[in-house]
């Protein structure tokens, strides 16, 4: 059977950030033993004529000191878009590193928090990252009742 719990592992690759105009950098993820990964990025309030999206970079070097844009990558929130996410997939990146860039200009953006999702794994169960997630649980077929 099929289990997101242990198939996926959840990273916070970039934490509440408020209101500003600058850039934001994801932490660099090992992409080893993982086939793809997917970005989710959920925006608090976007100031009229800001400039906000996401896009993915990756690298060589686990310090990140390396990272590249990865062609067709770029996505666009408007300003309308308060409350709302981004999600950027890339699977079989070429290169074993791999970060979300936060784009923010012209007007402030805020950032509530961008997670990784690493998926397809070598290994099962994947180890959960104990800074992201702090409890599971997995029910099969539950039945009706005090949750």
């Amino acid at each position: 059977m099929r289990s997101f719990l242990q198939e996926v592992k959840q990273t916070s690759v970039v934490a509440a950030t408020s209101a500003g105009t600058t850039n934001v950098n994801g932490t660099v993820l090992d992409m080893l033993g993982f086939e793809g990964v997917a970005f989710t990025a959920m925006f608090g309030t976007l100031t009229s004529t800001a400039v906000t999206g996401i896009k993915v970079q990756h690298g060589d070097l686990a310090n990140g000191s390396d990272m590249a844009d990865l062609a067709g990558t770029a996505l666009a929130i408007a300003d309308t878009g308060s409350g709302k996410c981004l999600t950027s997939e890339v699977i079989k990146p070429r290169k074993r590193y791999v970060r979300v860039v936060v784009t923010r200009g012209t007007a402030n953006a805020v950032i509530d928090r961008v997670l990784a999702f690493q998926f397809t794994a070598d290994k099962m169960p994947v180890t959960q990252d104990a800074t992201t997630i702090v409890g599971t649980e997995q029910t099969i077929q539950p039945a009706a009742g005090t949750a």
